[in-house]
């Protein structure tokens, strides 16, 4: 489904925000929600919302790693890997 075929005044919203609410869950396609006829909020599925946060958080993630990587902070794997024993093979305080 086309997100232009999702746009949705606040009024419809008002009358119908129980079907609204049940077709979100149904297609997980996003509403848009306009005021005065420009759009203003986006109503959409709580499991694409996380979904989507998600994805955000590790590409985050991967920006870091990429910043790090063009920064010269790197260190070779086999290095890396014997540190990370070392520290596993200490007995915790």
């Amino acid at each position: 489904m086309k997100l232009s075929e999702q746009v949705k005044p606040i009024s419809y919203l008002k009358a119908h925000a129980p079907e609204v609410i049940r077709q979100l869950g149904d297609n997980r396609q996003p509403v848009v929600i306009t005021l005065h006829g420009e759009a203003k909020a986006v109503l959409q599925d709580v499991m694409q919302y996380e979904e989507i946060q998600e994805t955000l958080a590790l590409l985050k993630v991967l920006a870091l790693t990429n910043r790090k990587v063009v920064e010269g902070k790197v260190r070779p794997a086999t290095e890396a890997f014997a540190r990370l024993r070392t520290r596993l093979s200490k007995p915790e305080a």
